[in-house]
């Protein structure tokens, strides 16, 4: 089985790979466009930030399973990877306390200028009088957009500066605000009115796909700390870049749009020559320790994979069907009972959505359990019941 490794990985986790006896084509410099060829042959393939789109998916017939060393999985074309049956499996959690840190040391970086310092120091420009001039972070009122696992590690740090933290999120509730030691808002304008630093972290859905508006940075406080971390597509980016061209707010982002594909080389991009404006590299996962947590992850999910063909972290798997109809079929565990029940639905035209099929001790009967698109009409399971010296019991059940 070959598995091809399109971003860096530590060494080790490579050899781990290597020692279950996989063929590893390990090149972690590849680009978006040259993974639509240099796939072709994978099995299962393990990226960080390059994009697999869909030319690469319908280039790859062998591709069983694309695992993001991650947690978020927007460079993934989830369509097309579902459309051709291939899993998508991720490692959610594992980089939460490195991104966590990062976005705690872009508020203390803004509040402090410290990259502004370092470079007058490094241009032997001394402006100590510019530089004695910061407000401090104890007392401040820091909001946070999205409590997931990032969002709540970096509560627990503000926590530790002296911060008074408020949050929103669809998915908080006041009982657990209260729990976290938090103050909880029902909306983000609300919680941006009252904050005098803001921290986002929030996955790219429809619903979230700029949510953080022209209007949601009029209404911020003069003199705001805002924190990027997540993703640039939760950001209106015009707004932004008008808000700090107004020298309203101060800026942090480790995430922008049009970011450079390649690992390395020079770029330009609308966002430089903000002077109220700190960049990182979208490195917020990019510590060893979490890369190490990630990566063990990884060999976890492909270790499982080619034993049992059971993936891990499986995220684009349909939660919801339209099933309503439910067959429960109790048979004797032989070769071509099941095939015949399904040939006797594929008759009827009704498909079977899902099934598990579990033996009995003694190996000797077996319960198979259908989920159907519609419902058997009473003719077709007397076919399935009449099947005597292999079925059981056929029962059908609506959901």
């Amino acid at each position: 089985m070959k598995v091809l490794v399109a971003d860096k990985l530590p060494d080790f986790y490579i050899e781990k790979l290597n020692d279950i006896g996989l063929d590893i084509d390990y090149n972690p410099k590849l680009t978006e466009k040259e993974l639509e060829t240099d796939a072709a042959d994978a099995d299962i393939l393990i990226v960080r930030s390059t994009k697999v789109n869909a030319a690469c998916i319908n280039n790859s017939p062998n591709l069983s399973l694309i695992i993001r060393a991650g947690a978020g999985v927007n460079n993934i074309d989830l369509n097309a990877a579902s459309d051709v049956g291939i899993y998508v499996s991720n490692c959610p959690g594992k980089n939460s306390i490195a991104v966590a840190e990062l976005a705690m040391g872009l508020i203390i970086a803004l509040d402090r200028r410290i990259p502004d310092n370092v470079m007058d120091f490094h241009g032997g420009k001394w402006n100590k009088g510019l530089y004695t001039q910061a407000d401090g972070l104890s007392g401040k009122k820091l909001g946070v957009i999205g409590t997931g696992r990032i969002g709540r590690e970096l509560i627990k740090r503000a926590q530790a500066f002296g911060l008074d933290v408020g949050a929103w999120s669809r998915s908080l509730t006041t009982e657990q605000a209260e729990q976290l030691d938090i103050n909880h808002f029902d909306s983000i304008e609300k919680l941006v009115r009252n904050s005098d630093i803001l921290s986002v972290h929030l996955a790219v859905t429809p619903e979230t796909r700029g949510i953080i508006s022209k209007s949601v940075f009029s209404d911020m406080k003069p003199g705001t700390l805002f924190i990027n971390t997540s993703r640039a597509e939760v950001i209106d980016e015009d707004a932004l870049i008008e808000a700090l061209k107004s020298d309203r707010i101060q800026a942090g982002v480790d995430v922008f749009n049009d970011e450079p594909e390649q690992k390395e080389g020079s770029f330009s991009s609308r966002l430089q020559n903000l002077n109220n404006l700190y960049v990182t590299h979208h490195i917020g996962a990019s510590t060893a320790q979490a890369q190490n947590a990630v990566s063990e992850e990884v060999v976890s999910i492909v270790s499982q994979y080619i034993q049992t063909g059971k993936a891990s972290n499986w995220i684009n798997r349909c939660e919801t069907t339209a099933v309503e109809w439910q067959l429960v079929v109790r048979h004797y565990d032989k070769p071509g009972v099941i095939a015949n029940v399904m040939n006797e639905l594929k008759s009827v035209n009704i498909n079977a959505e899902e099934f598990e099929n579990v033996i009995f001790d003694g190996k000797v009967a077996a319960s198979c359990t259908i989920q159907l698109n519609a419902a058997p009409a009473e003719e077709t399971l007397q076919k399935i019941r009449n099947r005597k010296d292999e079925v059981i019991s056929a029962t059908l059940i609506k959901l």
